[in-house]
């Protein structure tokens, strides 16, 4: 297969004629923030044709070692942050208060609303996700995730804290041994930065760069790891699914934001071509531009509710 765009995508042999789509990710990784829109137009378009699995990476440990000086270690982390917002354009705090010292819980939490249906899957990651890129103060502990959760619409809260236990413990165990096993297309992916690579090196060898998507199909399998573009993923699909058509029309900007409840920049621009969010849509100020909130959602989200993270709204 060629190169399209910054990467290389690795293509082999067939599969057993379905389709499916395997997402590496983390509830804390900027980089997996910053790909969400691209893997929201990625759904609409195989809604319906193609099977979707997330497979939670945990970026950070429970056993990871604490850092020397917790407070460069923030600084240098929101920089980072910064950078990769800068590349990506999606939003970013205006402070990080903390770096997560674990990614677990929040991952415990988003595999537990899987067993709720695919409507709350979407809307836990993406309220964990803006606990570090909108509010700046990471979900990374029990307490703290169902504290963001509270009150979120179409979910039951309180059957999830209660199903962060077994047997979502063990499911999260599996997906991060999963992680750590890349296939051999994201281990031979090289290309230009910012992801060069398609594995990580890790203290016990090595795991996906986060976030991947696995493809495959009938016409084999492709690995895109890191950061792509959606003109990038739109090959690599039509790779392993030849001769299949792979379009959606494009949705308005009300029935976007009605649909996934929080809007980027970015999100408009892929989800509805550039349109300009609803007027009567909530808009949230970070540091890397504008978040757009259903009303419903804006009711219970931290970034309006809590008293002490209250950003501009208008």
């Amino acid at each position: 297969m060629t190169p399209v765009g910054p990467g290389r995508l690795r293509v082999t042999g067939a599969g057993d004629g379905a389709v499916e789509i395997v997402e590496y990710t983390d509830p804390a990784c900027p980089w997996a923030w910053g790909s969400e829109p691209a893997f929201r137009r990625l759904r609409t378009l195989t809604a319906g044709r193609v099977r979707w699995r997330r497979v939670f990476g945990i970026l950070f440990d429970e056993d990871d070692d604490p850092p020397p000086d917790p407070a460069a270690e923030t600084a240098w982390y929101s920089r980072y942050v910064a950078d990769i917002a800068r590349h990506t354009r999606a939003p970013y705090a205006h402070r990080l208060r903390w770096v997560a010292a674990t990614s677990r819980p929040a991952s415990l939490a988003a595999k537990a609303a899987e067993r709720q249906g695919a409507t709350a899957a979407e809307r836990v990651l993406r309220r964990l996700r803006e606990t570090t890129f909108v509010l700046g103060t990471p979900a990374d502990t029990a307490e703290r995730v169902l504290s963001a959760l509270a009150g979120l619409d179409g979910v039951d809260v309180g059957r999830l804290g209660a199903e962060m236990a077994e047997p979502v413990v063990a499911a999260v165990r599996r997906d991060h041994a999963e992680a750590r096993a890349p296939v051999p297309e994201a281990r031979a992916f090289h290309g230009p930065g910012p992801h060069g690579t398609g594995v990580k090196e890790t203290h016990d060898g090595v795991r996906y760069a986060l976030p991947t998507l696995v493809f495959s199909g009938p016409g084999g399998r492709v690995a895109a790891p890191g950061w792509r573009s959606m003109a990038e993923y739109t090959v690599a699909l039509r790779t392993v699914a030849p001769g299949h058509r792979w379009e959606a029309p494009l949705t308005g900007a009300g029935e976007a934001l009605a649909e996934h409840r929080s809007l980027t920049g970015p999100d408009l621009s892929l989800l509805t071509g550039g349109a300009a969010p609803p007027p009567w849509a909530v808009r949230v100020e970070t540091a890397g531009g504008p978040l757009w909130l259903h009303p419903d959602e804006a009711a219970t989200h931290p970034a309006l509710t809590a008293p002490e993270l209250k950003t501009p709204r208008s």
